[in-house]
């Protein structure tokens, strides 16, 4: 792969593997200002409580923390504001009829840098009952004791 093609994961939402089951995944770009894309490329930003709404025709990504820039000048962000994501309008009209109609929620899953480009993977998400979280925690147990088994021999 060229040096320009590498997509290097810089945050990513461990929760929402945790409290969602991911039905299906979309890439979409971000509009950021001048100093976020700084902080974003140093890994200074947190998708933890981040979602996604659909808007007047526009997917926004709310409630992701991007830090402001250390060397900024008072031409700063907001860390919380909310972002434009860039997706086509296809995509946009498919992701608010399965929010309208399924009850379905939209959460960003990772950020990465693509092409020299800030991107986020969302996804499409159900939410998790408390005993599907159990379940998902006891299959990981087994699966983590089998492949410590299968090491030994």
């Amino acid at each position: 792969m060229p040096k320009g093609k590498e997509s290097k994961v810089l945050a990513q939402n461990r929760k929402a593997s945790h409290d969602y089951f991911i039905l299906e995944t979309i890439e979409a770009g971000m509009q950021l200002y001048g100093t976020e894309i700084k902080s974003v490329r140093k890994a200074k930003i947190n998708l933890k409580d981040g979602y996604i709404s659909i808007r007047n025709g526009e997917a926004w990504l709310k409630n992701v923390h991007i830090s402001p820039f250390e060397q900024g000048n008072i031409f700063n962000h907001d860390p919380l504001r909310d972002r434009k994501l860039l997706l086509h309008k296809k995509q946009i009209i498919k992701l608010n009829q399965e929010i309208q109609q399924s009850g379905l929620t939209v959460v960003p899953l990772k950020v990465y840098i693509k092409d020299g480009f800030a991107k986020v993977l969302i996804g499409l998400a159900k939410g998790k009952k408390n005993y599907d979280k159990r379940q998902s925690l006891r299959d990981k147990a087994q699966k983590r004791d089998i492949d410590r088994e299968m090491k030994q021999f």
